[in-house]
């Protein structure tokens, strides 16, 4: 295939793979079209095998650890991690939606951090939504602050987001060095959400409240917590010694699934469907039709438009073009795209792209997975999402959060030497 021909047919496999992924008729998986798109880029010789082979051994790991955190979150809520979350927040909001607003805000970065941006989405949510309900306030901006931070406060660890497995991989830094570079840029984005969204839900937060409902509080569960807490220890370990952390993820997973599976709360199929198969099958087809795009002319055309140095300025260029990019054609083939055209910069610009890709996807629906499947979920439960309030909101929210951050990640990287 001559090479226009194939610029062609991979742009409009990715264009149709993503808006399969976002539209997902009839409710299939992202992976029913996402894997034949990839069958045919081979097949047509739009990429090559030998590069289909070597985006598929780069992906491997990531997509392995991938279903371990899936499964260690799964586990987690059947440990009854979240009902507990739920009344924690009750407790500290005692009917104020202001003092509720910033116990979410606490809770999904938590969250979102240590079992990744899906734990929030899929199952903080619904939690966020009935304490909600349950302590007398309006539920919008605490379901909008999971949608934001479910982004945004996936900046901090290498195992918060699949953006950041990737990124991690291509950085050359270890685990600790890692958070340690981006726990800044992480605490500065999350506070410049939070204090947009105590301006833009104003009125919300301050309506009057109903009589709260305390309910019953549910007991702590400490053995997920400290499993939890061995798997974050396992990962410094892990990266010290030089092994993969896919395999403490997956420790951690195995000690949760086998408790569960013991107690009967579990049977081996429900281990693998918390794993997510087809999405992890999605991921895997994505990143090779993604690489046929970039092996036919996208990467020399974002190379053209690419900033380059360390400074401040070009960190800033950086971001905002995998911002940008993010919202045309979502934040994971944003990652794959951008990686390995900044990677030989050096890490200070992996980490730029990694920040746009995060906080940028907040400004539309389409910028992340994560923020598609938080809308199902809250149209699920009967709440209403308008199109132009999330727009808003990210129009204010998005451009604070991503310079505050890069400023941070520059200040840092100059701290760090």
């Amino acid at each position: 295939m001559n090479t226009a021909l194939a610029e062609i047919l991979s742009a409009a496999l990715l264009v149709a793979v993503l808006a399969w992924a976002v539209l997902r008729p009839k409710g299939l998986p992202e992976a029913v079209l996402a894997v034949p798109a990839a069958g045919i880029v081979i097949a047509t010789g739009a990429i090559s095998p030998a590069h289909a082979r070597e985006e598929a051994a780069s992906l491997g790991p990531v997509i392995g650890f991938l279903a371990a955190v899936l499964v260690l979150a799964h586990f987690c809520d059947v440990e009854g991690l979240f009902q507990a979350c739920g009344a924690w927040m009750a407790r500290r909001a005692a009917g104020s939606p202001g003092r509720l607003l910033a116990a979410v805000f606490v809770l999904a970065s938590a969250i979102t951090a240590v079992l990744s941006l899906d734990a929030t989405v899929v199952l903080l949510t619904p939690v966020v939504l009935a304490t909600a309900a349950r302590s007398g306030v309006r539920a919008r901006p605490h379901l909008y602050a999971c949608a934001h931070l479910s982004n945004t406060a996936s900046l901090l660890l290498p195992v918060s987001n699949l953006t950041n497995l990737l990124a991690f991989e291509a950085s050359g830094l270890s685990f600790t060095r890692f958070a340690a570079l981006m726990a800044l840029p992480w605490l500065v984005a999350i506070g410049a959400e939070y204090l947009v969204f105590r301006r833009f839900f104003d009125n919300d937060l301050a309506a009057s409240v109903h009589s709260p409902d305390r309910g019953e509080t549910p007991a702590l569960p400490v053995f997920a917590l400290i499993t939890v807490g061995c798997t974050l220890g396992g990962f410094v370990v892990a990266s010290a010694a030089g092994v993969d952390p896919a395999w403490v993820a997956a420790a951690g997973a195995l000690v949760l699934a086998a408790r569960a599976l013991v107690r009967r709360r579990a049977t081996p199929l429900s281990v693998v469907r918390a794993s997510s198969p087809a999405f992890l099958a999605f991921v895997l087809a994505l990143g090779i039709v993604v690489r046929a795009v970039v092996d036919n002319g996208l990467a020399d055309a974002l190379g053209h438009v690419l900033p380059g140095g360390s400074g401040l300025l070009a960190l800033l260029g950086v971001a905002a073009l995998a911002a940008v990019l993010a919202n045309l054609i979502n934040n994971l083939p944003a990652v794959l795209v951008l990686l390995p055209l900044t990677a030989a910069a050096g890490h200070g610009a992996v980490l730029a792209v990694l920040l746009g890709v995060n906080i940028g996807p907040n400004l539309t629906y389409a910028g992340s997975l994560a923020t598609l499947l938080w809308r199902r979920i809250v149209q699920r439960d009967g709440q209403e999402v308008r199109l132009g309030e999330f727009t808003r909101l990210g129009l204010l929210a998005t451009p604070a959060a991503l310079v505050a951050a890069v400023a941070a990640l520059w200040l840092s990287l100059q701290v760090a030497g």
